[in-house]
């Protein structure tokens, strides 16, 4: 079996190489590169950069596995940067994250080696499982639950399951390090990633207003302006801080209009909805095989019981058992029966 590895050159997908060549499968080691630009300072933790494919090579070199660095800055501009900026622009939240697992570095990849290079299984370093639940491969919550990637995959084009593989899912961080650091792997003690890559280390609004400039306009609460905003897509459903206005009571955002550049606030108990619609909806199982799912509506977020999913002409309304606090448009819903991954969709409103 010829199995590839997706290298970040980070200490998980270092021990992930490892663990398949101790399988006695044929590994190859893969990179994405995704940056010209180095982000390997101190205060920035994000991955992809030419440091990393650096990294990642000398690990391979060091397992003793071929390693091929891939050159898709193009591609990844325009299946994950620039859906980041649409997205953004029409108001929304997105989680470029999760549609990079689906587009590019997961389940498209695992795709694209399997066709040019008669790649078997893509093997990555995400804490997650693969299961079989009611009879088809599906995606399981890792043992270490703080580490949990899951949610992540959750776009992932149920075809590509079967060409995955995530030899990390039984394994706490904890316990990757310490294989690492074992068997002397040259990253053991590299700092994780946590921010998102292109980024580079600024936030959101930030990035999007370096590319499209500044955009003020003003906040509204019960229908009046009550102050200055820096541009509608520095704000996300739910924020309190950071908004520079002072009613004398808490409030935060709860939408956004683009059109309008303007930006509305409410009081907390506006924030909660037991409704949500859903588009670009994925089934890792297919529906009819759902028995009692829970809904998760952002990463970290507590998950809830779903009382209805109905489909409609262009979307799906999904009802909820109890309210829950700030549904935001861009993010990812996903859907769990235990601790099994059913599928997911991006929120609509």
């Amino acid at each position: 079996m010829r199995v590839a590895v997706g290298m970040s050159g980070g200490v998980d997908s270092s021990v992930c190489a490892l663990l398949m060549k101790k399988r006695g499968v044929e590994v190859i080691g893969i990179t994405l590169r995704f940056h010209t630009e180095s982000c390997d300072t101190e205060d920035l933790r994000v991955c992809c950069s030419p440091q990393d494919v650096k990294d990642a090579a000398r690990v391979s070199q060091y397992l003793g596995i071929p390693h091929m660095t891939l050159s898709w800055e193009k591609v990844f501009e325009d299946r994950v940067i620039n859906y980041f900026l649409k997205e953004s622009l029409l108001g929304k939240t997105p989680n470029p994250c999760a549609v990079c697992n689906r587009e590019v570095k997961t389940g498209f990849l695992a795709e694209y080696l399997n066709k040019v290079a008669l790649v078997d299984k893509l093997a990555t370093g995400h804490y997650a499982k693969l299961v079989e639940y009611k009879g088809e491969r599906l995606v399981g919550r890792a043992k270490d639950l703080k580490r949990d990637q899951s949610y992540f995959l959750s776009l992932v084009k149920r075809e590509h399951l079967s060409l995955l593989e995530f030899p990390l899912g039984d394994l706490t961080k904890e316990e990757v390090r310490k294989i690492a650091k074992e068997e002397g792997l040259p990253v053991w003690d590299k700092r994780d990633s946590q921010d998102v890559c292109f980024l580079m280390g600024k936030k959101p609004g930030e990035f999007i207003e370096e590319r499209v400039g500044k955009r003020e306009g003003f906040f509204y609460f019960e229908g009046k302006p009550v102050g200055k905003h820096r541009g509608f897509f520095h704000y996300t459903i739910g924020q309190r801080k950071g908004l520079g206005v002072s009613l004398g009571f808490p409030i935060y955002v709860c939408g956004v209009d683009p059109k309008e550049n303007a930006v509305y606030l409410c009081r907390e108990e506006n924030l909660y909805r037991d409704w949500l619609l859903l588009e670009d909806i994925n089934f890792h199982l297919e529906l009819s095989k759902w028995e009692k799912p829970r809904a998760q509506i952002r990463y970290r977020s507590q998950e809830v019981y779903v009382k209805d999913i109905e489909k409609r002409q262009e979307d799906y309304l999904v009802s909820l058992e109890k309210p829950v606090r700030g549904i935001t448009p861009g993010q990812v819903c996903a859907f769990y029966e235990g601790d099994i991954l059913l599928g997911g969709g991006v929120i609509k409103g």
